[in-house]
């Protein structure tokens, strides 16, 4: 089993960048794609970025440019950079892990979640 803990969260104006970060309670080894999803108050779950063997391989199209998604596989680590943030982006931003084949939106290709972390953007 492993744990996601997810940090960094927290509030901007408009245009401001912030860096989440998601650590593993265990090691996860390399066929392991991992993801940040977010979910707007209202709206569905959607997925945000997804890399795997340090690829990125899928962005929200939403977030393209602004928005980067890396792995550290020694601090065993997730990241996402967010910068020219939007009030569009405020969300409750969740890192996940899989290995069912998919790096991408569909969360059902997704075995361990963290519990999210607030990120609000205000105008």
């Amino acid at each position: 089993q492993v744990k996601l803990v997810e940090s960094g969260g927290g509030s901007v104006q408009t245009g401001g960048s912030l860096r989440l970060s998601c650590a593993a309670s265990n090691p996860i080894d390399g066929t392991y794609y991992m993801a940040w999803f977010r979910r707007a108050p209202g709206k569905e779950r959607e997925g945000v970025a997804c890399v795997y063997l340090s690829r990125p391989t899928y962005y929200l199209s939403s977030v393209k440019g602004r928005f980067t998604i890396t792995r550290d596989y020694v601090a065993n680590t997730l990241n996402l950079q967010m910068d020219d943030l939007k009030p569009e982006d405020t969300a409750i931003y969740s890192c996940a892990a899989g290995n069912f084949g998919y790096c991408g939106n569909v969360t059902a290709k997704y075995r361990y979640w963290g519990q999210g972390a607030q990120v609000t953007v205000s105008s």
